[in-house]
């Protein structure tokens, strides 16, 4: 494309622009045009007028996120499959102008779109049947790399363990994500190491998404006083697994039943990195309830169960619909599977840590579309939503992705066909399946490089 259109030329690529966006099969019903305009005007987003305007260069995005290969190359060439269908075959395969567009495109804007996917699905799928039915929101943590750059390497460096030059910079991420279907509320990010990075520290900066009569599940990681008493003053509970700090004696407390007991933590002393202020406005007790339940079913890894949580009333919250709750945690655990190994998002690929941050949150609005799209079909055929494959989903998706663009009449036609496929990708049903926590097949026999690569080349040159 030249770098300025006009006349003839810039009224045929506003065309494209148009029947593109207008005609496509999923995204156009998922993300509306008018949600995604609404958002680049609130962001103040303005790029010249051009082939990649926001609009497309989101479009382009969201596809290369969703594709197998995620590289530039493969997302420009879908473009220019979907500009030869429109019968414009003039569109240059070369992949600068859309990289300049991506940069161009703001982080908040992709993160605004992501979590607002994120809060419209989580306000359309009811609460499934734990805890009496109150919203249910997961916590869980998870690490991804990068490539090795300078500019990565500084922002998100390396583990400490590893060698200069054979690591590759890591970015720690802590996600909010409902329990109902799965959506992405909210990510918080930051490097692997360092002051103020851990998960707690990330869940903090969350903690605007959580509303009162929410239940947050979260693993024992987050079982200290310090985050519990943040979401008891914001009127949410907590049931998390027992972090083993505190010594349990269920002689003491007020006695509940068997192995269940309400017992007062006492304020620790103040930790390092909280002022003096915030330590004093916090609570001198917690009112704690600690449960064990025992498992006696065969293959499960915990044959014990050890919960912390704030609710309190053993009437409206058996042991039993705890130990269930908890258990439904699992969800969390099979998300993140869903974004970083069906999604490819475990090893990203961008060069500098704006781009990084950004390809992450593009992640996270392709996720929430397709959890969107199974959610819908979910509904048509009177199931949960958690009964869909993602995987299958998504495969579906982009099977039917390109039917939008040469058939634009029967795009209502080819999409209630598209809810109807979804629908029959069913997970499973393998009840408390077991398998060994093993692998079968065997990696190829590699060398590792155990050196800087320029060392190792110059090595290799001279011979040695």
């Amino acid at each position: 494309m030249k770098e300025h259109t006009s006349g003839r030329a810039k009224n045929q690529i506003r065309r494209i622009r148009r029947q593109m966006i207008e005609g496509d099969l999923c995204f156009g019903k998922l993300l509306p045009k008018g949600q995604v305009e609404a958002a680049i005007k609130r962001h103040g987003v303005c790029f010249r007028d051009c082939l990649y305007t926001p609009l497309l260069t989101l479009w382009t995005f969201l596809y290369q996120v969703l594709s197998a290969d995620h590289s530039c190359r493969a997302a420009v060439a879908k473009l220019l499959a979907c500009l030869g269908v429109r019968g414009d075959y003039t569109a240059s395969a070369n992949t600068d102008p859309y990289c300049k567009a991506r940069k161009r495109l703001p982080e908040k804007l992709v993160a605004d779109l992501a979590r607002q996917s994120g809060a419209e699905l989580h306000r359309q799928v009811p609460s499934i049947g734990l805890l009496g039915r109150r919203p249910i929101k997961i916590a869980d943590g998870t690490t991804v790399s990068m490539p090795d750059t300078p500019a990565n390497q500084k922002a998100y460096p390396q583990q400490p363990s590893q060698k200069e030059g054979l690591g590759f910079p890591i970015i720690r991420m802590v996600a909010l994500m409902c329990l109902s279907c799965g959506a992405v509320l909210d990510v918080a990010m930051g490097p692997y190491a360092g002051k103020k990075t851990g998960e707690t520290a990330l869940l903090r900066q969350l903690m605007a998404g959580l509303r009162a009569g929410d239940v947050l599940l979260a693993d024992a990681y987050f079982a200290n006083y310090w985050t519990i008493a943040s979401l008891l003053k914001q009127g949410v509970d907590v049931v998390t697994y027992y972090d083993g700090r505190r010594k349990l004696d269920f002689r003491s407390g007020g006695h509940l039943g068997r192995y269940d007991h309400v017992v007062q933590w006492v304020r620790p002393a103040r930790p390092p990195w909280m002022s003096k202020r915030l330590y004093r406005s916090q609570p001198l007790t917690l009112s704690i309830r600690e449960v064990r339940v025992d498992v006696h079913q065969k293959g499960l890894r915990k044959r014990r169960l050890l919960l912390v949580t704030t609710l309190l009333d053993d009437q409206q919250y058996s042991t039993e619909d705890l130990a269930a709750a908890y258990r439904a945690r699992w969800n969390a655990e099979l998300d993140i599977r869903s974004i970083k190994h069906v999604m490819q998002m475990d090893v990203l690929r961008c060069k500098s840590p704006s781009m990084v941050r950004k390809e992450i949150w593009m992640h996270m609005l392709a996720y929430n579309l397709v959890r969107k799209l199974m959610a819908k079909s979910a509904a048509k055929a009177h199931i949960c939503p958690r009964d869909i494959s993602f995987k299958g989903t998504l495969q579906t998706m982009n099977a039917f992705a390109a039917d939008g663009w040469s058939c634009p009449a029967r795009r209502t036609e080819v999409y209630a066909v598209i809810l109807k496929v979804v629908a029959t990708n069913r997970v499973n049903d393998r009840p408390d399946r077991v398998e060994p926590r093993a692998v079968k097949r065997r990696p190829k026999e590699m060398v590792y490089l155990i050196e800087p690569r320029p060392i190792a080349i110059t090595r290799l040159l001279k011979g040695k």
